[in-house]
């Protein structure tokens, strides 16, 4: 198949595949139905198996949920050329660097394997680490010097020498999530035609709103420096570029990061009093620009991605809104938690979990 003939059944399969996003109320509607129509809808049966703890029905769900994006993601990369494939494949490969998190707080704190395995995710082969070699190293250290061997080198070899240095579990995990990000901006800046710009822009988005979450909670809630703070994020091709990001490390408190954002960031984030606001406002952002690179955009590699984005927001609130119906949840807190209400209540503060 020729190129164009490639990118012309690429954005093809994207429109098609588009149609199952949720529309605007889709959430609000679903949050009126209960679990059995829900599991009808979407094609979920553990939902109602009630043999099986709460726990391990809503495990089910999430990972029946993830292994639908994963497939969605392999059928949009079949036809992609190389260097187009590499970068989708290594955004999906974020649920292997889940697994191994779980891996690496096994080993540091002698986890039950059993306990180990029920929190890993069945991964598709070309997005998986490789569990079972992994769960017989000895200790994190080895089992990162086993990770080099792969397609997760270099995220290995960053992990291992930090742990070396430091042996801090929470440097370790944000040295896993910064190199992720890292490695998505080297192959964006790969690509040396049509596909730049919008890939640019899309994952300039997405850096955007993890380095705001970042530098918040890194910087008043763990209370880092600001050097210790800028070392751990990612500049954006976008708005949180470099020197923006310097400037705003070194500012002394939460409200005066969000006055100095950048527009139209500043205006959206007015406000905003705590982290799960924050992390609202900038998500609704990210899904806006991720929709913009969809609806308009010639990129099919960039169309593709910004529908996984999408595709992931509207299944995870789906998960939530599950999770909450499972665990007999307040109906305002499965609303916060799907996003349609406001973070009003107390859990939303600035320790509240974060990109």
């Amino acid at each position: 198949m020729s190129s164009a003939a490639s990118q012309a059944y690429l954005n093809t399969r994207v429109s098609v595949m588009a149609t199952r996003l949720f529309g605007p109320g889709v959430i609000a509607e679903l949050a009126q139905q209960d679990l059995a129509q829900l599991a009808e809808r979407f094609v979920l049966p553990s939902v109602l198996d009630e043999a099986v703890s709460v726990r391990a029905r809503s495990r089910a769900v999430e990972q029946a949920l993830i292994q639908t994006l994963l497939a969605e993601l392999a059928i949009l990369a079949r036809p992609m050329a190389a260097g187009e494939r590499a970068l989708v494949l290594n955004w999906g490969r974020k649920y292997a660097l889940f697994n191994l998190k779980t891996l690496i707080r096994g080993k540091l704190y002698d986890l039950d394997q059993k306990e180990i395995r029920e929190n890993l995710y069945d991964l598709p082969p070309r997005v998986r680490v490789p569990d079972q070699e992994l769960f017989r190293a000895e200790n994190v250290l080895e089992l990162l010097r086993q990770l080099e061997r792969g397609p997760y080198s270099l995220i290995a070899r960053q992990a291992r020498e930090i742990f070396e240095q430091r042996r801090e579990p929470f440097a370790l995990e944000a040295t896993i999530d910064q190199r992720y990000y890292a490695g998505l901006v080297r192959q964006v800046m790969q690509f040396h035609d049509d596909n730049l710009r919008p890939l640019q822009e899309l994952v300039g988005a997405l850096l955007d709103r993890v380095d705001l979450l970042w530098l918040l909670r890194f910087r008043f809630a763990y209370q880092l420096s600001p050097s210790e703070t800028f070392y751990q994020l990612v500049p954006s091709f976008r708005l949180l570029h470099r020197e923006r990001l310097l400037k705003l490390v070194n500012l002394e408190s939460f409200e005066r990061v969000l006055e100095a954002l950048p527009p139209p960031l500043d205006r959206m984030m007015a406000g905003s009093t705590n982290l799960i606001e924050v992390q609202r406002r900038i998500g609704r952002h990210t899904c806006e620009e991720a929709n913009r690179i969809l609806r308009h955009s010639r990129s099919g590699v960039a169309r593709a991605l910004a529908y996984l984005i999408l595709r992931e927001i509207d299944l995870m609130a789906l998960f939530s809104l599950i999770q909450g119906q499972l665990l007999g949840l307040p109906n305002d807190l499965v609303a916060i938690a799907i996003e349609v209400a406001d973070a009003s209540c107390p859990i939303g503060t600035l320790t509240a979990k974060a990109a």
